[in-house]
């Protein structure tokens, strides 16, 4: 079925540019790959995107999609604002219609623990080993991928056998994220709802998450665009770029500054910016 996209709309980029961890590519440009339960198969087309989903129906995955890749959001208005700055207009230029993915809260929660000195490959088989141990099998045609788990069936595996599968210091850190949310002293719907400040120091609340951290899970699943994580590529970008004939500020005081300059959609800025940083190096 067709994914009807009127307006700039780059799949690839949008699926390879470190938002989300469990995105697979094949052959002929298939990505494969599961959203809330659904195994999907998607592919660039001309008028936007062709997919294959199960066990939702195809019709029913539309609105679902249409959600996950953020198509509510007015492209070109923000591209209009994030252009203002020379920079972020080259790589907006450079990699038109990369979106910002609005991904199901408690699974970004996880990945982005899991990024913690990580890289992306490393992140992507730690969420896919996850899954295939804990989660449910689903399948597509001859293909068979699994839902990621629930936080009663992660809680239930405990720290142990989350340093068995890989995740090294990072399983404690899953671990108690997930009684947090278990026990419901992290309410990740009700993050959506506070201001983002507020949020995010929610969500720093938790071992393991500090300001990187936490903002691209505001980002990615919690409707905070005006987040601007700072990782090393970030850094480096801002340093050469911004910064140039002087030290380069900390990153808490670089983090103020982008709130400053970026504005509102300080998540878009930052997306091309770092997606734009990595692939040149």
């Amino acid at each position: 079925m067709e994914l009807v996209v009127d307006q700039p709309f780059d799949l690839a980029s949008s699926l390879e540019s470190g938002q989300a961890h469990r995105w697979k590519k094949a052959e002929n440009n298939w990505y494969s790959g599961v959203i809330r339960g659904n195994f999907i198969k998607i592919r660039q087309s001309s008028t936007g995107a062709e997919f294959h989903s199960e066990p939702w129906s195809e019709a029913a995955m539309i609105p679902l999609l249409q959600n996950y890749f953020r198509l509510d959001d007015d492209i070109r208005a923000i591209y209009a604002e994030i252009n203002e700055d020379r920079r972020v207009a080259t790589m907006v230029a450079r990699y038109s219609g990369l979106r910002i993915l609005r991904q199901e809260p408690w699974e970004c929660l996880v990945a982005f623990i899991c990024s913690a000195n990580s890289n992306i490959p490393r992140i992507q088989q730690n969420m896919e080993t996850m899954a295939e141990h804990f989660g449910e099998p689903i399948t597509l045609g001859a293909d068979v991928r699994y839902s990621f788990p629930t936080p009663i069936q992660l809680v239930e595996a405990g720290e142990m056998e989350l340093r068995r599968l890989g995740l090294g210091f990072r399983a404690p850190y899953v671990d108690k994220a997930t009684r947090r949310v278990v026990e419901g002293l992290l309410d990740l719907d009700a993050l959506i709802r506070m201001p983002y400040e507020e949020a995010k120091e929610k969500l720093m609340e938790c071992p393991g998450i500090g300001p990187k951290i936490a903002d691209c899970i505001l980002i990615f699943a919690l409707e905070k665009l005006e987040a601007f994580p700072i990782d090393v590529w970030v850094r480096r970008a801002l340093a050469e770029w911004y910064f140039p004939d002087e030290k380069t500020p900390s990153n808490r005081v670089l983090s103020e500054w982008a709130q400053q300059h970026f504005g509102r959609y300080g998540g878009y800025s930052q997306q091309y910016l770092f997606h734009g940083r990595r692939l040149e190096k």
